[in-house]
């Protein structure tokens, strides 16, 4: 391009051109198409200096390719500049196309900026239209071959070898050169990718081939159970496969296996257990039946297998035997929630199957629950503050106003059943039906003086009978709990208030019979108060007012009701 006017020199020009190009599109790596890149400016295009820089996946472009000096191409190959920096400079000077031209009157501003850069000495200009040392003439590659598209490099050129600023001519062999290189690197990143692909697909067949001859030996060596079960269709969940440690566990040979499906194999109580595991990553602990009939406890973990991209899905259920584990975590949390002396539930479980029933229903500010609870009734003082003939307390507690927000966290679909407290007829004070879940709270009384008299020993078979002797009397369903010491307590639901009373008093008589220990007869009696749970009492509250109630009838009663020994 020394002289743009002549046609000859374009037509050499074209065929330079020409063959820079093919050099680009027959390179064999995309190291190698950015060096011709670099190289075919130099050698096709008339300049001295060329710098490929590439647009890394972070945004940022890297100096992938120098032509035309080693040093400056050891100086800056490597070298990162920021993308607002190279936004900035393709946003500034002369618009060329798609090519930008910042002449030495404006490129100072990026003398220190994080691009890299190099810098040619040399005079300054004579004339208007020849090169500065300092002047900059980039050429973007665009994925489209239009800045509308994806930016995929930037093509920086120096020193024209003949000294000019490039006319039309020149500006448009550039920046045709530049959308042949962004096809070029574009069709260098494809080959690349595809040969990966090529390599890791083959890696991929190799593992596949040496992972389902893994699997086959794991599956069928495995020391716990394995089957494989179809998932899906009309035939879903049958067992298509086991290996011998499962039919080990249920004693049945592989042939008959293959006969049924988990839900045909597992408890008729578990079965609801099984459908809710979820297919995929579902686990779940159930019993599953045994040739001769029997239940064995295992833990089931479901994984899907496919056998191809579009092929059939299978489940994979790895099978562990966990009877000797079941039995002794059912016996560490029997051991947790229940009283070690007399089996009763705990005060821990106590606390927490009241709970179960209530929940917080909002109440209006005013006195506290148990305030509540006995100016409802009357104080403490004599029968009048609630007491019947029997000498047995009650409390029924305040009663709460209805309100749409029944409990906190109500979302519209509330399945709790409320507990309400039964309330007296207003005048009669007759029972007036309601049910609802009584709170009996036992202390016996002259226990202390057979603990002091025979010994703890003695002591322990008194609350061991007692324990045995309320259990006797309730119903199924309802709870007897040891609160600690001397301490009972019973929960009782669907009772109104007369039948708690009459409950108190048939729990009452069981107690008062002697009691033979080491061959003697001693007699304890038992004072109680009935307390009564509702919907925005705590399971502490509830039990503090039974209680109350309790040392109100322990007071209020005479000596010899409560003779023991």
């Amino acid at each position: 391009m020394e002289t743009e006017s002549e046609p000859y020199v374009r037509l050499a020009t074209l065929r330079q051109l020409h063959e820079v190009m093919a050099d680009m599109n027959t390179a064999r790596s995309l190291a190698d198409t950015l060096q011709t890149v670099a190289d075919g400016v130099v050698s096709g295009l008339g300049y001295e200096l060329a710098c490929v820089n590439l647009v890394r996946p972070d945004g940022d472009l890297v100096v992938a390719a120098f032509a035309g000096n080693s040093a400056a191409e050891a100086l800056i190959t490597g070298r990162v500049g920021s993308r607002p920096a190279w936004d900035r400079r393709l946003a500034m000077g002369l618009k060329w196309g798609e090519l930008r031209f910042i002449p030495h009157t404006e490129g100072w501003v990026l003398d220190e900026d994080d691009v890299p850069q190099w810098f040619t000495a040399g005079p300054p200009p004579r004339f208007e239209d020849e090169w500065h040392p300092a002047d900059r003439l980039f050429a973007p590659m665009y994925s489209t071959g239009t800045s509308g598209g994806e930016l995929l490099g930037v093509i920086s050129v120096d020193r024209p070898r003949n000294g000019r600023i490039p006319g039309a001519w020149g500006r448009e062999a550039l920046q045709m050169y530049a959308f042949q290189a962004a096809i070029a690197i574009s069709n260098a990143r494809l080959r690349s990718n595809m040969q990966r692909a090529l390599v890791r697909l083959e890696r991929e067949q190799q593992a596949l081939r040496a992972s389902e001859e893994s699997f086959r030996q794991a599956f069928e060596y495995a020391p716990s159970g394995m089957a494989i079960a179809e998932m899906g269709g009309d035939q879903h969940g049958r067992i298509l496969r086991t290996n011998d440690a499962l039919c080990r566990l249920l004693g049945r040979p592989a042939s008959a296996m293959r006969r049924y499906s988990f839900s045909d194999l597992v408890h008729p109580e578990d079965i609801g257990t099984l459908l809710r595991t979820s297919a995929e990553g579902g686990r779940a602990e159930l019993r599953l039946a045994r040739r001769d009939g029997t239940y064995v406890w295992v833990s089931l973990r479901n994984s899907v297998v496919a056998d191809a991209a579009d092929g059939p899905r299978f489940l994979l259920t790895h099978v562990e035997d966990i009877e000797e584990r079941k039995r002794r975590e059912l016996h560490l949390a029997h051991r947790a929630s229940h009283d070690s002396l007399t089996g009763l539930p705990n005060s821990a479980e106590l606390r927490s199957r009241l709970s179960a029933r209530l929940c917080r229903r909002p109440q209006e500010p005013g006195p506290s629950a148990i305030d509540s609870l006995d100016a409802a009734y009357g104080d403490h003082r004599g029968a009048a503050a609630g007491e019947d003939a029997t000498g047995i307390g009650y409390d029924f507690g305040a009663p709460v106003p209805h309100q749409s927000n029944l409990y906190e966290g109500f979302d519209g679909f509330d399945h709790h059943v409320h507990v309400a407290a039964p309330e007296p007829d207003g005048v009669s004070g007759a029972d007036n039906g309601t049910k609802g879940l009584a709170v009996l709270f036992c202390d016996l009384d002259g226990f202390k003086s057979i603990n002091d008299r025979f010994g703890h020993n003695a002591g322990d078979a008194v609350l061991i009978e007692v324990a045995r002797r309320l259990t006797s009397v309730v119903r199924d369903g309802d709870t007897v709990a040891r609160l600690g010491g001397d301490e009972f307590v019973v929960l009782a639901d669907g009772l109104g208030r007369e039948d708690a009373q009459d409950l108190a008093v048939r729990l009452r008589n069981a107690i008062i019979p002697p009691i033979r220990v080491d061959g003697r007869a001693v007699r304890v009696g038992a004072s109680f108060g009935i307390g009564w749970a509702h919907c925005g009492m705590t399971a502490e509250e509830v039990l503090q007012s039974a209680d109350q109630r309790m040392y109100v009838e322990k007071r209020s009663r005479s000596k010899q009701h409560r003779r023991a020994g």
